[in-house]
């Protein structure tokens, strides 16, 4: 099993650092979807998109022990899981805004 990101593990470029906790596409996709507010595994997997279980799971397990997201375990049968952003993965609200920005952007500009 994959130990939390002790700090002494992570680049000394900022950019490197970001693009280590979230470098992946799939965990950008998670985090956009959970900006505005929590969501279950189900209701991720499908706002997601082509995205695996396996993979799904891994890369949340991932962003919570890295401090991105909260997983939280009702006692219920069945049991009911929900995900949310951090206070900490809440802050990368602004990354995001500007990728969409550059995103629009570039796709006006290729049309």
């Amino acid at each position: 099993m994959k130990e939390k990101t002790d700090v002494k593990e992570l680049p000394a470029c900022p950019v490197e650092t970001t693009l280590t906790l979230i470098g992946d596409k799939w965990k950008v996709l998670i985090l956009r979807d959970l900006l505005p507010g929590k969501k279950r595994f189900g209701e991720l997997k499908k706002s997601v998109g082509n995205v695996s279980q396996k993979v799904l799971t891994a890369q949340l397990r991932d962003m919570e022990e890295s401090g991105l997201v909260n997983r939280k375990v009702y006692a219920e049968v069945p049991p009911r899981v929900e995900y949310s952003l951090t206070e900490l993965g809440q802050s990368l609200k602004p990354i995001l805004d500007a990728m969409q920005n550059w995103g629009e952007g570039y796709k006006a500009l290729i049309k």
